[in-house]
């Protein structure tokens, strides 16, 4: 039976993450072109394209897409496993910040793996809105930062995951898509608030503010309440509400980019470790969806 080579995987995921060959090349200590030999080499081992090579820059082809994903689970259980036995080795503190809707729900299964199996490391975990954890990793206050984006062009960060953005309402929605539409929102400055005006303005849609709050639970009671209707990223539909849609007389959002940014400077094994943890948990997770209603 033929196996892949774990470094071949792992130059193929680093190529993806920073978007070429020669970054790559800096990032596994090899030159651009053994990378592109690798990455050749794993094409034919696996019979597939895995890029598109007439691109400025490089593009993942569909079977390229789905071998990113394994590629990310084959790894994390890599370093899982050997993090496990080389517990002792691993030891520090990272500080992670992450949305409300994540901490809240799905990052609490994730972290809590992470630290049964580095049991030395340990995590100072803040929630916040993205631009604002950015903004405090930009201080020094934060190491690692989950971090939602509206601009898919950005080019920092780590993307480990993308949705669409949809409406949300209560079960008995009907009575909410009155004019004006009542809106249930987070202060500034919050990307889904943003978006969801925007696309109102754009519409021309009369709307109005019925329910403003930075709470995670607080925004989700208001919908669940069925006191007006908000946006939220596709997998963090709560229970007892429903999506809505452009036949409800609502506009498309679009999609957000979720991406992981490491403070600059800062390299630990714990750190590394981490992160390398919440991406291929990110790819790899049958979880996402729902993970809970967010603010951000």
């Amino acid at each position: 039976m033929q196996n892949i080579p774990m470094e071949l995987l792992r130059t193929f995921v680093t190529a993806i993450d920073q978007g070429s060959f020669s970054r790559a090349a800096d990032i596994v200590g090899r030159t651009p072109s053994a990378v592109s030999l690798q990455i050749k080499r794993l094409e034919e081992t696996l019979d597939v394209t895995l890029f598109q090579r007439d691109a400025h820059k490089i593009v993942l082809t569909a079977e390229g897409s789905s071998m990113a994903q394994f590629a990310r689970r084959i790894l994390s259980l890599n370093d899982e496993a050997l993090a496990s036995l080389r517990q002792p080795l691993v030891a520090g503190r990272v500080r992670l910040g992450a949305p409300h809707e994540y901490t809240a729900s799905l990052l609490p299964d994730f972290l809590g793996k992470f630290a049964q199996s580095h049991p030395n490391v340990m995590l100072e975990v803040t929630s916040d809105l993205s631009k604002n954890l950015l903004k405090r990793q930009s201080a020094g206050e934060l190491d690692l930062v989950i971090a939602l984006h509206d601009d898919s062009a950005t080019e920092s960060g780590r993307l480990i995951h993308t949705e669409p953005l949809v409406w949300i309402g209560s079960a008995d929605h009907s009575r909410h898509l009155q004019s004006p539409l009542p809106l249930v929102l987070a202060p500034p400055p919050c990307i889904y608030r943003s978006r969801m005006l925007e696309a109102l303005n754009q519409l021309e849609r009369p709307c109005r503010i019925v329910y403003l709050s930075s709470s995670y639970n607080g925004i989700s009671a208001a919908v669940r309440a069925g006191i007006g209707v908000t946006v939220m990223a596709g997998t963090t539909t709560p229970p007892g509400s429903l999506t809505l849609t452009e036949r409800d007389g609502l506009p498309c959002l679009g999609q957000l980019e979720l991406r992981l940014h490491r403070a600059p400077g800062t390299v630990t094994e714990a750190l590394q470790r981490l992160e390398d943890y919440i991406a291929g948990s990110f790819a790899g997770s049958s979880r996402i969806g729902p993970m809970g209603l967010g603010a951000d």
